[in-house]
This record gives C-alpha cells, sequence and structure tokens, in this order.
C-alpha cells in the first residue's frame, strides 16, 4: 500500500496506538487527505466522553456493580465509540466537521463543491450544527438533572469518600469495639464508596450507607428498591423495603445500635482492626446472604485505596484516635 493511501485508513481499534501515530504523520504530510479519517477519530473520542457523561448520570443497578465491572464498561465504551464513529455516517459529527474545514466528503472522498453550491453546503453545515447542539444541551440537562435528583453528595473519589464519613464511622466504631477502616470498608461495600444507595421516589438518596433493610419493627422512612438475595448459593434478584435517612449521620448512628445492640452480631464486636474476623460476625448474624461478603469487606479494607485515603486522612490532621 503506497503511503498516501494510509491516511484513508480507519484505527479500528482504540488501543491501536502504531494507527494513530501513522494517522498523525500522514496529517502532518497531507492535512486534506487525512482530514476525514482525523474528523472520525475526533467523533469517537466526542462520542466516549459523551457515553461517560450519560453513564455517570445513570446510577445504575447496585446489585452487579464493581470497580472491575466499571473499569470493563469503560473499555468496552472506548471500543464502541471507535466503532460507531466508523460505522457508516456514524453521528455525523465527523462529516460536520469535514464540511466546516473543506474538506472532502468522508464517505466518497469527493471534493467538497465550490462557488454557490459552498453556500448551500455551509448553511446546511449550520443547520446540523444547531441540531446538535440542541441535543447536546437536551442530554447535558439530562444529566445533569439526573446527577443532582439522585444525591446531593455523592463522592468523587475513595479519600472523598473517607474524608467526609471519617467522623460518624469514628463513633461506630467506638461502640462496636472495632476499627475506623473495618466500619469505612462496609460502607464502602454496601454503596460502591458512596456512589450507590437506595434511593426515595423522587430521585433523592435514602443516605443508607448499609444496605439495612426495614422490617415491621422500623417506623421511620423507607424505600422499596430491587436488590440480590443468595438462596443455597444462587442469587435471586427480590424487591425489598430498606431503611431511609434524613443524613449520613443517622445511617451510622442507626447502624451502631443495630449490631451493637442485637445479640446476633455479638461475634462481630470487639474485634479490633481484625477486619475479617468482624465481617465473618455480621455474616454469621445474618447480616448479608452473599457467601462471599466477609472477603469483599476485607479485600476493601486492604485495598490500596482504602490505605491511601486513611493516610490522606492523617496528613490532613484528622487522625482516628482509635486503630484505623
Amino acid at each position: 500500500m503506497a503511503a498516501g493511501d494510509s491516511t484513508m485508513q480507519s484505527v479500528n481499534t482504540w488501543t491501536d496506538l502504531s494507527g494513530f501515530n501513522a494517522l498523525r504523520q500522514s496529517a502532518q504530510a497531507d492535512s486534506k487527505a487525512a482530514l476525514p479519517v482525523v474528523a472520525k477519530q475526533f467523533e469517537s473520542i466526542f462520542t466516549q466522553m459523551m457515553l461517560k457523561s450519560m453513564r455517570d448520570a445513570n446510577y445504575g443497578d447496585p446489585l452487579f456493580d464493581s470497580q472491575a465491572g466499571d473499569a470493563w464498561q469503560g473499555l468496552f465504551d472506548q471500543q464502541l465509540s471507535v466503532n460507531l464513529s466508523s460505522q457508516g455516517h456514524g453521528l455525523g459529527i465527523a462529516d460536520l466537521l469535514i464540511r466546516q474545514l473543506g474538506g472532502k466528503d468522508a464517505q466518497s472522498g469527493t471534493p467538497t463543491p465550490s462557488a454557490a453550491a459552498a453556500s448551500s453546503g455551509q448553511a446546511a453545515a449550520a443547520t446540523l450544527a444547531d441540531e446538535w447542539r440542541k441535543r447536546l444541551s437536551s442530554v447535558a440537562g439530562v444529566a445533569r438533572s439526573a446527577g443532582q435528583a439522585v444525591s446531593k453528595w455523592v463522592p468523587d473519589d475513595a479519600q472523598e469518600f473517607v474524608r467526609e464519613l471519617a467522623p460518624h464511622a469514628l463513633q461506630a466504631a467506638k461502640l462496636l469495639g472495632v476499627s475506623l477502616r473495618a466500619v469505612l470498608s462496609q460502607a464502602a461495600l454496601e454503596t460502591q464508596w458512596g456512589k450507590r444507595m437506595p434511593v426515595r421516589g423522587d430521585g433523592s438518596s435514602s443516605n443508607n450507607l448499609f444496605g439495612m433493610k426495614a422490617g415491621g419493627s422500623w417506623g421511620g422512612d423507607r424505600v422499596s428498591v430491587p436488590t440480590l438475595e443468595f438462596e443455597d448459593g444462587v442469587g435471586v434478584r427480590r424487591k425489598a423495603q430498606f431503611r431511609a435517612y434524613g443524613s449520613p449521620a443517622e445511617s451510622f448512628a442507626d447502624y451502631a445500635h443495630l449490631i451493637g445492640d442485637n445479640p446476633r452480631y455479638a461475634e462481630a464486636l470487639g474485634k479490633g482492626d481484625d477486619v475479617l474476623g468482624f465481617a465473618r460476625g455480621l455474616v454469621s448474624g445474618g447480616y448479608a446472604t452473599d457467601p462471599a461478603y466477609a472477603s469483599k469487606i476485607a479485600a476493601i479494607a486492604n485495598s490500596p485505596a482504602m490505605r491511601q485515603a486513611l493516610a490522606a486522612l492523617k496528613n490532613v490532621g484528622a487522625t482516628p484516635t482509635t486503630s484505623e
């Protein structure tokens, strides 16, 4: 294949770094010829950003979410954006760019019209641009509304999660005789670091940081959401009612009361920084039906994310008074 022909080859996978390098070199040698492919790559990047924004606004299904799942979802979206932009006319963004920059038509490879026809093409491009502005504005509006409605507090990362909840978690840890790390790790597992909590009918957060259900004796607010229960080791989808609180502080206080005052969870108390022993005590008391629940809590407690977040907590002068 001639060097000049390589500019018309699309990068078919987002990991094709050699393809990107070849495209860059071709663009430097002949910017007009490379414009259609470059425009499609721009469209794929824009599509990926749009997918990420929509997924961030949609808080998904907390039953099957995990950090590993989020990572694979990101990889899938990256490849999906490349495929969407390379099929047919894609989303139309590449064609719009080519017309506005005076390149060749993305599909036919023929030069764009000039003179009177160019004026018509510019008008069409302007119309298409207006249409895309309206679409993007609508998507952005929905994303903002969804994000604001679901929760007033959604931490950006593990460090913010730990920093904001440490004072409440510390009080619960003292009452239970366990470490701050143990309590925060369970909350992190139940909520995916604060990003997944049961929501009320109006979309506001329940502030339920421990997945505590609302039984017959619960007299407070409650929300009804789908959940995953394990029966004989098999996951079964159910709809259950969960407790709802006015603030995270209320959630921690009720959690400490539930675990500390119920004889079922006696084996979880006084474990200090034995996170696995604490978690096993919760499981033996019937707190969760997931057979891997204890090991998941321990894994989060020993994860780099938790350790770094607790170290950052010390650095800002908020050193816990009990063992981490």
